[in-house]
């Protein structure tokens, strides 16, 4: 049987009320990760930079008090959707929610949160596509992505020093044959 946790949803307004939530859980998520990739003031930079966009939208899970996991995006800039160079034509539709963050602390890995987190946060948002990135060096991740109907369509490395990304997309008719 799945834990039940308590999801809470923020805004763009609640940034700073959140902010620290969401570093510690990274911080806790990547404490065995050695790259500077991961480094927390990085990280720190992300967090700021996504809550400051219009319509960002996040969710975390509480199991009591203690903050379990988040996922967290904002709705893509028009033309600026990282599945544009992947797709041709574009899709009729294009409102892409971008899902930049899924993370879960490590005590509550395997327990279903992550299912969890990704439906309340993507299953309610108004826009027919949603897209993220997972990191190509991390396939199990990558095939549960592809459980929950997202398609790998193509790979991006958004920053010279970042990890090569699968960009997977849900949402189209038929994703596959794009």
């Amino acid at each position: 049987m799945t834990p039940t946790y308590t999801l809470r949803r923020y805004g763009h307004h609640d940034a700073a009320e959140i902010r620290q939530i969401l570093l510690d859980v990274h911080t806790d998520a990547y404490a065995t990760e050695v790259d500077d990739f991961h480094d927390e003031d990085r990280f720190a930079w992300y967090v700021d930079h996504w809550s400051g966009l219009p319509g960002f939208d996040c969710v975390i899970a509480y199991d009591g008090d203690e903050p379990a996991g988040y996922a967290y995006g904002a709705p893509a800039s028009e033309g600026r959707e990282w599945w544009r160079k992947y797709l041709s034509p574009a899709p009729t539709n294009p409102a892409t929610f971008s899902l930049s963050e899924l993370m879960v602390r490590p005590k509550w890995r395997a327990t279903g949160l992550s299912a969890q987190l990704h439906t309340e946060l993507v299953e309610r948002r108004p826009e027919p596509l949603s897209v993220l990135l997972v990191d190509t060096a991390h396939p199990r991740v990558q095939a549960l992505y592809e459980t929950w109907g997202y398609t790998k369509i193509g790979e991006r490395q958004p920053f010279a020093d970042s990890p090569l990304y699968a960009v997977m997309l849900r949402g189209l008719p038929d994703a596959t044959s794009h």
